[in-house]
This record gives structure tokens, sequence and C-alpha cells, in this order.
């Protein structure tokens, strides 16, 4: 108490002054937060004791360098099928492949309108639509060619079938997400003017999302050709087939040599693909991918679309002009329409299945219903689907350091300069051309039998697609907080762990239990080569003609996908 003016007067006692730290608000941990977190240390840790328990060891893979010197000696060459049968071989690949694709993206449309939360008639349609999509998701392509093979008759129909179905779960889910993500001013002013939903559709949603749709279209596509290998093994006609047969009669160098040209198929789709989505997407971000780097230049942030000079006025805009851009836009239409039909003429598709297998469903249901183990134990099945699950999270953990060291370096905003930048797109681009299921043949071959080939053949091939996933997120972060600390004098390691790293966080777990989901599903595949786990069983049912058991085994595949979806989606919701 102090006096002034012969009056007693009291003052605030000065704040107390903390350290910045202390001053700072805090966030409050939430104990479904927490709970997340744990869970995501606990698939870490089993992942490490999953790594364990496959044995993979670097000084036995030293002393089976002898099994690889024997394989080099057998293989005495590369040899090819005659040119004119290997043109027919991959003008067949192709032409099923961009079939099934189309399929799937024609399918996939109504499916999306349904799922998507601004265009839905109701939450019923929404979750049925949503479920859609997971199961397509979670059905192995492979076994969606045993069945049809049986209904339709042999050649690439089944292939085609198989891969449009199995593809309608992915696309339609990206479908929806840039459906939820429109401006929906130009949709409700369509409707405000007495539009049917038709109209509001083809003019109000269309245009918006037909630009991230072409893109999502190509990239399936892409995939679609790296897993059409594997469809060969169950009778699907092309370049699958031929490399099965090469490699059953134990001729490794036609074998080898038909990989190489799948492997070049792969790199050629992927830059015809990014010259596409750079066509027509232009500057947007969407054009970003493991290769579009390498192809298209960094460009600036697209500015605001001005209006063009021929929508000067009405009158003008009525009759649009031949504009060379517009020349270029119809005749890249029209080649696309050409390049679709022949791929549907090279598929050389028997119609009359159309009409004919319509008898044979009660007859192939009867043989894939009800689902039982047969002459397998249970136990010995449920111990076959943990060990592909062990497989899956052994590769997944693997995966993420080399793919977090090379997506780093593959982002503009991380690559100390453009050279090394370049090296790891260059890398990525290598990476994901080679189909897993190659890899892990020639690993088995070296290795022997087992869960490890099968191990390394997902790690290897998961850094391919997840590197790209994990450069083009750390591309898409705010830089502000980037440039704020630079200006303090951060140097570029500081800048990343505490800048681009948190805000790619969350995409950096989204990222990862989509290559959980995926390795679990390859892990599948991956044991019909030898790779361990359930596909094995998988195989013998099937060869065996014991489809109830196959019915089992894709069940137990189904269960585990939701189990891994839902998880995903809980992280997803919390980490937000």
């Amino acid at each position: 108490m102090t006096v002034v003016a012969g009056r007693p007067s009291t003052s605030a006692a000065p704040p107390r002054q903390g350290s910045v730290a202390e001053r700072a608000p805090r966030r409050r941990l939430s104990p479904e937060r927490i709970a997340a977190s744990l869970t995501l240390v606990v698939l870490v840790v089993v992942g490490i004791l999953a790594v364990n328990e496959v044995g993979i060891s670097i000084p036995s893979m030293v002393q089976s360098w002898g099994n690889a010197e024997n394989f080099i000696a057998r293989v005495r060459g590369l040899s090819f099928p005659e040119p004119g049968d290997l043109l027919w071989l991959i003008a067949l690949t192709v032409g099923l492949v961009l079939t099934g694709t189309l399929l799937a993206a024609v399918l996939s449309v109504p499916i999306a309108y349904l799922a998507a939360s601004n265009t839905t008639p109701g939450t019923g349609w929404r979750a049925a639509a949503r479920f859609v999509g997971v199961l397509t998701r979670a059905l192995p392509d492979v076994v969606l060619a045993m069945a049809f093979v049986l209904m339709f008759s042999l050649g690439t129909l089944p292939g085609i079938l198989a891969i449009g179905i199995h593809s309608i779960g992915m696309i339609s889910k990206m479908f929806a997400d840039a459906i939820e993500q429109i401006d929906e001013g130009p949709r409700l002013a369509i409707r405000a003017a007495g539009g049917s939903k038709m109209q509001e559709f083809a003019s109000g949603i269309l245009p918006q999302v037909l630009p991230s749709w072409v893109a999502t279209v190509l990239h399936r596509n892409d995939i679609n050709l790296r897993g059409s290998v594997v469809l060969g093994y169950v009778g699907v006609a092309g370049l699958g087939l031929e490399m099965s047969y090469a490699f059953k009669a134990l001729n490794y160098g036609k074998g080898l040599g038909i990989a190489l040209v799948i492997f070049a198929l792969c790199v050629v789709m992927e830059i015809v693909s990014s010259l596409v989505r750079g066509a027509m997407l232009g500057q947007q971000k969407q054009t970003r991918s493991w290769i579009d780097r390498i192809i298209h230049p960094r460009l600036p942030q697209a500015a605001a679309p001005s209006r063009p000079v021929w929508a000067a006025t009405p009158e003008s805009a009525v009759r649009r002009p031949w504009t060379a851009q517009r020349v270029r836009h119809a005749i890249a239409g029209v080649v696309a329409a050409l390049v679709v039909i022949g791929g549907v003429v090279v598929s050389d598709i028997n119609w009359l299945d159309f009409v004919t297998f319509w008898g044979r469903i009660p007859e192939v249901a009867a043989k894939f219903w009800p689902p039982s183990f047969g002459n397998y134990d249970t136990a010995a099945m449920v111990g076959a689907m943990r060990d592909t699950v062990a497989i899956a999270l052994a590769a997944t953990v693997l995966t993420l350091l080399p793919s977090l060291l090379l997506g780093s370096l593959a982002a503009s905003n991380v690559a100390p300069n453009s050279g090394a930048r370049g090296v790891a797109r260059f890398l990525l681009v290598g990476i994901r051309g080679i189909p897993e299921l190659i890899l892990a043949i020639v690993l088995v071959v070296i290795t022997g039998l087992g869960p490890q080939a099968g191990v390394i053949a997902l790690a290897i091939g998961g850094i391919g697609l997840l590197g790209k996933l994990i450069a083009d997120s750390f591309e898409e972060v705010d830089r502000g907080p980037e440039r704020a600390l630079r200006a303090v004098g951060a140097t570029r390691l500081q800048t990343y762990a505490a800048a681009t790293v948190p805000q790619g966080m969350r995409a950096l777990i989204g990222h990862s239990f989509y290559m959980l989901d995926t390795n679990i599903r390859a892990a599948t595949i991956l044991g019909i080569v030898g790779g361990g786990g359930v596909g094995y069983y998988l195989l013998n049912a099937s060869q065996g003609s014991r489809y109830e058991t196959v019915t089992a085994i894709v069940l137990m595949i189904l269960v585990t996908v939701l189990v891994v979806e839902g998880l995903a989606m809980w992280m997803r919701k919390v980490f937000r």
C-alpha cells in the first residue's frame, strides 16, 4: 500500500514473468488421441517383431549368393517371343487393362454420386455406396478372375471384369471425395433456376471434378497394368499368362525377358499418363506425381482464370471460335476415343458370353458357397492369415524410413538442390515400374520359399508408392511456417523437423495405413508364387477346384481389410 496525496492507494503487483513455454497455450490431450498414439506405437512395435520373426538376415542373404549365381547361370541371357507375337501380347495386355479401367470408371460415377455427402439422397444410400466401395476394394482381383474364368470363355474378358470390379473401390472413393470438395455455387444456381438433378450434375458438378477424375483414372490404369501380371497365373490372356508359362517351364530367360517388357511398358504408361495429366490439369497441383516432376518443370501457382477474348460478348460466346487450344483439345479427345475403341477391339471380347453366362451363375455360386476350409485345419488357416498380416506389417515398417528419406529428397521444398531431387524422383520412377510379383519370383528363386522373399518384395515395391505420396504431401504443406523459421536463422534440417514434418504428419499416418492395406492384399497374391502366408493355400485351393475354400480365405481377407480400413478412418479422424 502506498500513500498518494494523503490517501492510501493500492497498486497491483507486477505480473509474474514466466518463460514463453510456460505462458504458451497448451493443447489438451484427449483420451481418444492418447489411445490413438498408443495404438500407433503398438503397431510399430508389432511390425518390428514381425520383421524379427520373418528372419531377414543379411548374412544369410549373402550366403545365398550361390543360388543367385546358379539362377544367373540358368538364365543364359534374356529371350523374348517372336516380334509379331510380342506386339500382339503387348496390345492384348494394354487393351484389357484400358477396357477394365474404363469399365470401373463408368460404374464408379453413380456409386460416387451416392457416396458423396453433398449429393447422396440419404444416409442409407451413402452407407450402401461406401460399403460397395470397400467390398470391391477388398476382393482380390485374382479371385474375381478365378470366378469369371468359370463363367466366361478363356481370354481377356475375365481379366477385364476382374480389373474393372476390383478398381471400383478406389476410383469411386476418389470420385466421391472430389464431389464433396466442389464449389456448391454453380450447382445451387442451376437448382434455383429450375434445373433437374441430371442438369445439376452435368453442368454444376462434372466440369469441376472432371480434371481430378481424369487424374484418378489414369493413376488407376497404371496400377492395373502392373497388377495384370498376376492375372496370367489364373488363365487370363496377355503378357502375364506368357510369363507364367515361362517360369513354370523353368525358362527363366524368357520369363525375365517378358518381365523386362512389362517394366518398360509400365514406365511408358506412366509417362503418357503424366503428359495427359499435364495437358488437362495445367498448373494445378494435382499434376504432381512420381514422374510429373521429371516431365513437367515446376510451375508457379495457377492464377485465377481470366475471361477468354472470344467470350467478350454473349453473341461471340454462343459461337465459340476454333482457337489453337480448342483444336488441341478436340484432337486429344478424338485420340482418346480411338484408343479406347482400339482397346476394346484388341481385347477380342466374345459378346455372346454376356448372353450365356447367366445360366452358369447358379452352378458357379454353388461351387463357391458355403465357405469351408475343407481338408485344411482351421488353426492352420488362421495361422496362415496371421502370417500374411505379419508379412504386410513387416514390409510396411521396412518401407517407412527409406520412403521418408526418398520422399523428402523428392519434395522441392525439402531437397537441398535440384540434382538431389531429380535423383530421388528417378529412383521412385524405377522402383514403381517393377511389379512386386516379378520381384517376388526372382527373390523366391534366389532365397527360397518363405515369407522373407515376400517381405523384401513388398518393402522394395512400397518405397516407390509411399515415397511418391510423401513427396506430394510435403510439397503441399503451408510454406508460411517454413519461411518464418528460415527468416530467424533456422537451418534446413531444423525447418524440416519443426515445420514440414509436423504439417505433413497426418498425411503420413494416412499414407502408412494405406500402405498397410495395400500390403495385406499384395501379400496374399505373393503367397501364390511362394512368398508365404495364406496365398499358398489360396493357390492350392484354386488349382484343386476347392472353391468353397477360396471363399473362406477371401472372407478372412475381407474381415482383415475392413479392420484396417476402420482403424485408418479412426486415426484420420483423431489426428485431424
